[in-house]
């Protein structure tokens, strides 16, 4: 008798470990998945002040340079496809696309002596400048707390508990092809 009562209360015992088991795992998930989510809304408040400079960038540089319309309709365009992507992968690849003519307007933009006086102009681009700079160093930590995420989810016995929750892995930010090379200035 006395040894039905122990199997039952090491069943018990065993039964509870897993339960709480699971559920350190499922919290570590939730608190990486939350994590991930807020290092990309760090990303999208500098997208959004990003956005928010370009249509004051472009009206300024609209004048003097005359010769790189498409450079600026290339920089329009692709702040709209940013704005209106539909979903997190869309938006990651809109926003690559918008790096990288924003790069070349950056560059193109040595060529215009008028422009680079213009006090108005050399604000925001160091505006633009900064900004740049603050969304690439969010992107990285975007990277590393998303990697470590989706590292978690795969490992075992974590992937058992994300399979039954549905936790899905997240899409990481990457540089699109054409920002990889260095924009070409000729003078």
């Amino acid at each position: 008798m006395i040894f039905f009562f122990l199997f039952v209360a090491f069943l018990f015992f065993l039964f509870f470990s897993v339960l709480g088991w699971g559920a350190v795992l499922y919290n570590r998930l939730v608190r990486g998945r939350q994590e991930a989510e807020n290092a990309f809304s760090q990303i999208d408040v500098q997208l959004k002040r990003r956005h928010d400079l370009i249509p004051n960038l472009v009206e300024t540089v609209k004048g003097v340079m005359k010769f790189e319309q498409t450079t600026l309709s290339q920089v329009v365009q692709a702040r709209s496809q940013a704005v209106a992507a539909p979903n997190l992968d869309e938006r990651l690849k809109a926003e690559g696309q918008l790096s990288g003519s924003l790069g070349r307007l950056l560059a193109v933009w040595e060529k215009y002596p008028d422009l680079k006086s213009n006090q108005n102009a050399s604000q925001l681009q160091e505006e633009l400048t900064t900004t740049e700079n603050k969304i690439a160093t969010s992107r990285g930590f975007y990277n590393d707390v998303t990697t470590n995420y989706n590292i978690r989810l795969q490992e075992f016995p974590a992937n058992l508990v994300a399979g039954a929750f549905g936790f899905r892995t997240r899409p990481l930010y990457q540089v699109p092809e054409a920002e990889k090379d260095a924009p070409e200035v000729k003078f």
